[in-house]
């Protein structure tokens, strides 16, 4: 079917603000002097409802239990994540344009608008889908999509041990971590499934406590009876209304929590997040991407830094407020894995460093020079 005509029927749908029914489609058919055959006029009418509703032609990627990406780099160049790394799908766009009208009635859908005067969006869909698009110019190639799509249902610890993700001895040293509250961040690089074993891990917080959870844009969605979820705000296009990260952090704090969540930092809120944990917050958790565990120090020191603080403040802070660091990557089978547990102390000059207290092998996890340090904080029987 020709594009120009597709375009047209589009037009005049979109004028009269109708649905793109069969009759509708039939009379504006007309309209154009046009008549089509009825097979025709379903086919015409499948795709225009592909286009106002949902994600188009990308919904049956996003409808998909194993998706967790769908990316979409100009007409041609559809991909997606199924939790083994990302693969080209054989879906086509027919033209760069469609790409574009895509984005921008995503956009539209999020309260958003993307055109030359803003041509990049960062937005939560009201499916729980989280939309980033970019357009030319600042896209050399075209209208770039990137949709990250919710888990529909949260996996537990023992899921994730059902998925060789962790063995049973290490999940059962995870709960206790979770259970003698010790704070914890959860790093890896990024698709490595930071926000899935976080996840899993306040599921499994005491039913009593309450988790208040700050994320710029709603992820976290563990199985638990007592749940708040803050999420913070970007500027209008006056560049007004802008809530931080740091902003919901200190409100977060004036709301009774049990634990403080930051779903992922890479702000200024680190602050307030590591000094919440020196000050009685016990159990505080959170993402940060991070390629190594020893790479964890380096990445705080630089946001702490960028925050105001000095680096002998950001390493006082850190070597008091976290107790244990979970570090995730993909396999070799591209399966995403813990990697290894580690623990936090400082250093010959003074500056925090992480030590490693099980560390993933070929044969398994085997314990580090800091096991004994994490053991002595888990009341629990040790893994062997």
């Amino acid at each position: 079917m020709k594009t120009d005509l597709v375009d047209r029927v589009r037009t005049r749908l979109m004028v009269t603000e109708g649905e793109a029914t069969p009759s509708r489609v039939a009379a504006a058919l007309r309209d154009e002097g046009l008549v089509l055959g009825d097979s025709a006029v379903l086919d015409l009418v499948h795709r225009l409802r592909h286009e106002f509703i949902g994600a188009g032609p990308l919904e049956s990627l996003l409808r998909d239990p194993l998706v967790t990406d769908v990316l979409v780099n100009g007409p041609d160049a559809v991909w997606v994540d199924r939790g083994m790394g990302l693969e080209r799908e054989g879906l086509r766009f027919e033209s760069e344009a469609d790409v574009r009208r895509l984005a921008q009635r995503l956009a539209a859908a999020a309260g958003r608008r993307l055109d030359e005067a803003s041509p990049h969006v960062d937005a939560r869909l009201r499916s729980g889908v989280r939309l980033h698009a970019v357009i030319p110019p600042l896209s050399v190639d075209g209208t770039a999509i990137s949709l990250r799509v919710p888990s529909s249902q949260p996996l537990s610890l023992s899921a994730l041990v059902a998925r060789d993700a962790v063995d049973g001895q290490t999940a059962a040293l995870l709960r206790g971590i979770v259970h003698a509250r010790l704070a914890l961040l959860v790093t890896g690089g990024t698709g490595t499934g930071k926000t899935t074993v976080l996840s899993a891990l306040l599921s499994e917080v005491a039913e009593h406590e309450r988790i208040v959870i700050v994320e710029d844009s709603t992820e976290l969605a563990p199985h638990h009876p007592h749940v708040v979820r803050l999420q913070s705000r970007l500027p209008n296009v006056e560049g007004a209304g802008e809530v931080t990260g740091r902003d919901l952090v200190r409100q977060a704090l004036r709301m009774r929590p049990d634990r403080i969540v930051v779903g992922e930092v890479r702000g200024a809120e680190v602050v307030d997040m590591l000094a919440a944990m020196n000050t009685g917050h016990e159990g505080g958790a959170g993402t940060i991407h991070a390629n190594s565990p020893q790479d964890l120090p380096a990445r705080l020191e630089a946001l702490g830094i960028m925050a105001g603080l000095t680096r002998e403040a950001v390493h006082a802070l850190l070597g008091s407020a976290i107790d244990v660091v979970i570090h995730l990557r993909f396999d070799g089978a591209r399966r995403r894995v813990i990697d290894g547990l580690h623990v936090l102390r400082r250093g010959p000059d003074g500056f925090v460093e992480t030590v490693p207290a099980l560390t993933r092998t070929p044969t398994g996890l085997v314990r580090g020079e800091g096991f004994a340090t994490l053991q002595a904080r888990v009341d629990m029987t040790a893994p062997t």
